[in-house]
């Protein structure tokens, strides 16, 4: 059980860094949600969201799968997201500006209102330093009978959008593999990601897959989207070795990897693994 004073660095670490990426995320909003979307679909169906409910996005980041939410809940019903980034939140309600029903909160679980119908969180369970921890207050901000519907990456040899340009900069920095904890594939294993949600005291817990379809223009753009969205410690790492962060070297790396995965076109396929999970409150 992580102390609180290692909780409490954790979650400063993950805030100043999705700060520091919130304007290379929206760059790249686009071109990410051209596939995450259906990933913020299926969610809202797992849900079972549907007009005039309560709904909680945990972790919204700029704002899904809060919007697709609002969309079905109406202006009868209410979405709130809650991020730890003050910049993601930001970003995400010049998104939402004009939605009625939606409205974003900084911070993690100590500000989450409760009463809601369903809580949906979208590639963040993993990234919590007290998972246990979290998933009991999503529960305990649920109503009776409410469902929790999240979803997280697979193994990361199966998610190259996200795996294989940080796979590209660890061996040009020649990294060591992150300790165990929080982080992107903590919950690839689907058996723990049953366990976990059960441990919490949901109920009816199930676990299914979804293979989104991430798509690039070309691998010049996958070593863009890359480099925009590096948090800053590899940033300042591939600075301090080649000057730049986007050195001609480590951009024909990236450019070699993406190569793998080219199709028709010049552009970039980059199937990548979902697991989602479904649990009633």
């Amino acid at each position: 059980m992580p102390t609180t004073g290692e909780l409490d660095r954790t979650r400063a670490e993950q805030t100043a860094t999705w700060d520091a990426v919130s304007d290379g995320w929206l760059a790249w909003t686009e071109d990410f949600e051209r596939a995450a979307a259906a990933v913020s679909a299926e969610l809202v169906r797992l849900g079972g969201v549907r007009a005039g409910q309560s709904v909680l996005d945990y972790g919204t980041g700029l704002g899904e799968p809060a919007l697709t939410a609002a969309d079905v809940v109406g202006q009868t019903g209410e979405v709130v997201g809650v991020d730890l980034s003050p910049r993601m939140v930001e970003r995400a309600r010049e998104r939402a500006a004009g939605r009625p029903g939606v409205r974003f909160l900084v911070g993690g679980a100590e500000v989450v209102p409760g009463g809601h119908d369903v809580v949906l969180s979208r590639w963040v369970l993993p990234l919590a330093g007290d998972r246990p921890g979290l998933l009991r207050a999503l529960r305990a901000a649920m109503r009776p009978g409410g469902v929790l519907a999240a979803a997280v990456w697979g193994p990361p040899a199966e998610v190259p959008m996200i795996a294989l340009g940080f796979g590209v900069v660890s061996r040009l920095l020649a990294l060591d593999p992150p300790p165990p904890g929080p982080g992107p594939f903590s919950l690839a294993d689907p058996e723990v990601l049953r366990a976990e949600p059960a441990a919490a005291g949901f109920r009816d817990v199930e676990v299914t897959e979804l293979a989104v379809d991430f798509r690039l223009a070309s691998p010049d753009a996958f070593a863009g989207f890359t480099l925009d969205v590096l948090p800053p410690r590899p940033r300042a790492a591939l600075r301090a070795r080649y000057g730049d962060e986007r050195h001609p070297d480590v951009h024909r790396a990236l450019v070699e990897a993406a190569g793998r995965y080219l199709v028709d076109g010049g552009g970039v396929r980059l199937p990548s693994r979902c697991l989602l999970v479904r649990a009633v409150a």
